[in-house]
């Protein structure tokens, strides 16, 4: 059977000791005689993953005692809207770097004064938007770290004269982050930090009960973090998955590590697509993502996109089709992506050039 190089957007790659120990879990957890996905959330085994699983996001990214760690479901799509339940009072900003910035906006729009205070749809959103002031009579600023459609990425952490909250679904644990920065960071498991089906966010205690309007109560922040994240039965096998990912994620540098390998596999698939003339990048270079890498075929050469395609499904390549919005090609290199597979598509790419020539 020939090697698979998984490039898919999310659900995406996992570690594979994360996937082998969920195997194991699903035939019996710690030695209970129950599949994980039937074992109680009440029961002391779950607990401790539970215990476990808080323990290591807040070790890995050094978060503060300000802030506490809760999971629940319905993803970033339902963060977009907790987000605002739980912070809007009067008005609040978005920076609109994308789709999910602009679904994130509308559902603060339906509960307040929302608006954009400052936009990249005017190239398709190829660019993080500069030189715009944030109004500081704002309840919180919000911004979309990572592109997933479009492969851009703000890389470092900003300095907000409001409170500051961030969607990470797609670049969490691919970076050191200065979390006392943010009252807020939410984002989908389903890319650096476990499968779909869980969402996690990092809550600043102190910014929470500022607000006036009624919030349903599984939709409250401090529901979730009274509760510790089992106000309701939590999405127990998808949280598994994550402490298995986050313990390889440990075992092997820990954040910092893992970004200084996502910037030497960013270097060597950025500097293939600048280098090769069957191909162009589509985000301005200051601001390509890490974690997604957008291209297309260059021009003149439009015409061997579909080729290009099978050319490199044929070699293992899989899940490089960009989203169905933009086109071209999208090379997803999350954590678990090893560099052995970013050289094969490289290589690949290379091969293809050679052949056209």
């Amino acid at each position: 059977m020939k090697k698979v190089h998984n490039f898919t957007a999310g659900p995406c790659i996992l570690p594979q000791q994360a996937i082998d120990n969920a195997i194991e879990a699903l035939k019996d957890f710690k030695n209970t005689g129950i599949p994980v996905i039937s074992i109680s959330h009440r029961t002391k085994e779950w607990e401790s993953v539970m215990d476990e699983c808080r323990s290591l996001w807040k070790e890995l990214l050094n978060i503060p005692d300000t802030h506490e760690v809760v999971f629940f479901g319905g993803g970033a799509s339902m963060g977009f809207l907790l987000a605002a339940m739980n912070f809007l009072e009067n008005k609040a900003g978005y920076l609109e770097t994308g789709v999910w910035a602009k679904k994130a906006l509308k559902e603060a729009k339906g509960l307040g004064n929302a608006y954009a205070v400052a936009s990249s749809s005017d190239t398709t959103y190829s660019y993080i938007p500069k030189g715009y002031e944030i109004p500081a009579d704002l309840d919180y600023f919000h911004i979309t770290t990572n592109n997933t459609i479009y492969g851009t990425e703000i890389h470092e952490d900003m300095d907000c004269p409001v409170p500051l909250i961030a969607d990470m679904s797609s670049d969490i644990m691919s970076r050191p982050v200065d979390v006392s920065k943010y009252a807020l960071i939410y984002g989908g498991a389903q890319k650096n930090v476990g499968p779909a089906g869980v969402t996690f966010a990092i809550v600043r205690k102190d910014a929470l009960g500022k607000v006036s309007r009624y919030i349903p109560t599984i939709l409250d922040f401090r529901t979730l973090i009274d509760g510790a994240s089992m106000f309701n039965t939590p999405p127990v096998f998808p949280i598994f998955v994550m402490n298995e990912t986050l313990k390889w994620l440990k075992e092997n540098g820990g954040v910092e590590a893992m970004h200084k390998i996502n910037m030497q596999k960013a270097k060597l698939l950025y500097g293939e697509i600048d280098r090769n003339s069957m191909f162009r990048g589509t985000s301005a270079v200051e601001d390509r993502s890490i974690m997604n890498v957008c291209f297309v075929m260059a021009e003149g050469r439009e015409n061997l996109q579909d080729e290009f395609m099978a050319f490199a499904k044929e070699r293992g390549m899989t899940g490089i089709k960009g989203h169905r919005s933009v086109g071209g090609f999208r090379a997803s290199i999350y954590n678990a992506c090893p560099l052995e597979s970013v050289q094969a598509l490289v290589d690949c790419m290379r091969e293809f050039e050679e052949l056209k020539k």
